[in-house]
Parts: structure tokens; sequence; C-alpha cells
């Protein structure tokens, strides 16, 4: 039986234990409170395509600052960098990026990487779109008279790649207010959840290359239309202008755009492939 001395012994021990976890945990606080670190609001193509995976280990290794991304479509990514909350923006539509920095938001707009836009569409290809011109593909889709019409699968959340498609329907000279109907799903998501939509449903979609290579639940899937000059996807990089929001850590956000125009950086870009597939290709200019 345990007695009351022993009872009051117990009790003392787990209190002294608490406390003891207590000063540890307010001790480890101030560690965890001062990492060193970034934001950077960018595109899920360059999360969802493993880019970021395979480079920010190797800047983190050589700079001592940790890298925290916010995986955007490009249009929210430069909405929270206008909001203050990032101190980077890594990107990837121009006419959006110039018009951040003409705002005063972005202090300068630096190319970093290029790949490019692929058609992706059902194995079959219903509409027969495959070839090397995006505009003649987006136009057989919309004018296919064929049952069951054929899906288009959208992201519809103003990223780079939702702008760039918006684009080419345009200069394909159809009228998607107009045209839209059952045929044509707007998503509101970032790149692999649309690609798993339009892999589900057999549809056509827009993509970046980047994602569909490092893409695994392709189903009946096969890029159909490549190759066209009008597909160049460019990527650019900012700092969030401490004029505007005086708490971006603009050093250190600076050391992250000067490695990345390095070229170390520019190296550790091309070096990602999968399958030996390159899936960006540097063009850095100062």
């Amino acid at each position: 039986m345990m007695t009351k001395a022993s009872s009051l012994t117990q009790t003392w021990r787990r209190l002294l234990g608490a406390c003891c976890l207590a000063l540890c945990a307010v001790g480890a606080w101030p560690a965890q409170a001062d990492e060193r670190f970034i934001t950077v609001a960018s595109t899920t193509s360059t999360e969802q395509s493993g880019l970021f995976a395979h480079l920010l280990p190797v800047f983190e290794q050589a700079s001592g600052i940790k890298v925290r991304v916010v995986a955007l479509g490009t249009g929210q990514a430069l909405d929270l960098a206008r909001r203050g909350d990032a101190d980077v923006v890594f990107v990837h539509d121009k006419a959006a990026e110039e018009k951040f920095v003409a705002e005063g938001f972005g202090v300068q707009r630096f190319e970093v990487m290029y790949n490019d836009f692929v058609l992706i569409g059902p194995r079959n290809d219903p509409a027969q779109v495959a070839g090397h011109d995006i505009l003649e593909g987006l136009r057989r889709i919309a004018s296919a008279d064929i049952s069951p019409r054929p899906p288009f699968v959208s992201r519809g959340d103003r990223s780079g790649t939702h702008m760039a498609e918006l684009r080419y329907w345009k200069a394909a000279g159809v009228d998607l207010d107009q045209a839209k109907g059952a045929w044509y799903r707007d998503t509101g998501s970032g790149m692999g959840p649309a690609l798993n939509t339009a892999a589900a449903m057999n549809a056509y979609i827009l993509a970046d290359r980047g994602t569909w290579l490092n893409f695994r639940n392709r189903g009946d899937l096969r890029i159909l239309v490549e190759g066209d000059t009008r597909l160049f996807n460019q990527y650019g990089v900012m700092l969030v202008n401490p004029a505007k929001h005086p708490h971006v850590k603009k050093d250190d956000g600076q050391k992250f755009i000067d490695w990345l125009l390095s070229p170390v950086g520019q190296q550790t870009i091309t070096a990602y492939k999968i399958n030996g597939e390159q899936l960006f290709f540097p063009n850095a200019r100062r």
C-alpha cells in the first residue's frame, strides 16, 4: 500500500518533471524563432515540377538561409506579395510581373529560366489537334462536332498557365465566353490537381512541360501539341519592395535572387532532369 509520504514524493517528482519540460521548451523557443528564412511566393509549376526540392537544399547549404515557399497561381502569388506577405516573387507571367514592378511593389524583374507549355490530351485525340500549332489545336477543340464532346480542363486560377491559355484562345479567334459549355471545365486549381482532373476525364489541358514530366497519374493522356514558338514560357524573379513593406527581408531576399542568377544557381537549374530530360533552361541576364 502506498504511504502518504511516498504519494507526496511522486507528486513532487511529476511537478518537477513538468517544470523541466516547460523550461526546455522555453529555452528552445528563441532558437526556433531566430531561424533565418525568407518567404518566396511562387507558382505551383516550380513546386509541383520538383524544381524547388532540387534547388533549395543547394542554396540553403551555401547561404544558411531557409526558404519557405508559398506555391500559388502567379496572380495569387503577386497578390500575396502586394500585401507584403512575401520577400521574393518567382513566377511566370511577364506582363503581370512588369505591372507589379511598375506599380512599385517589386524592385526589379530578372529573367531566370524558361521552359514551354504543351497541350495534353487523350491518346486517341478525338478533336484531331495533334501537331505544332497551338491556335489551330484550340480551334479544333472549340468546334469539335462529335459525341461525346471531348472536354477541356482549365486551371481557372489566374496563374501564368491560365493567363497564357486565355491569350491563346483569343489569338485563335475563339470567343471563350460564348463558346463555353459543359465541355469546358474551369477548376480553379493548381497544375497538379488540374492534371488529375484531366486524367480522370480523359480531357485536353494546357500544362507547363515541367509539371507534366513530373506528373505520374497520366492515365491515357499524352502530349499532342508542342514546339510552337508561342508556347515559350519565361520565368522571372523579383524582390518585394521594402519601400512599400519595410519588414521585407531585403538582404536575404536579394541573396536568393543573386544566387539564382549566378553561374552556380543557373547550373543547378540545368542539372534538374527527369529520366534524362531537362525541365528548365536558365537564361539569366543582369
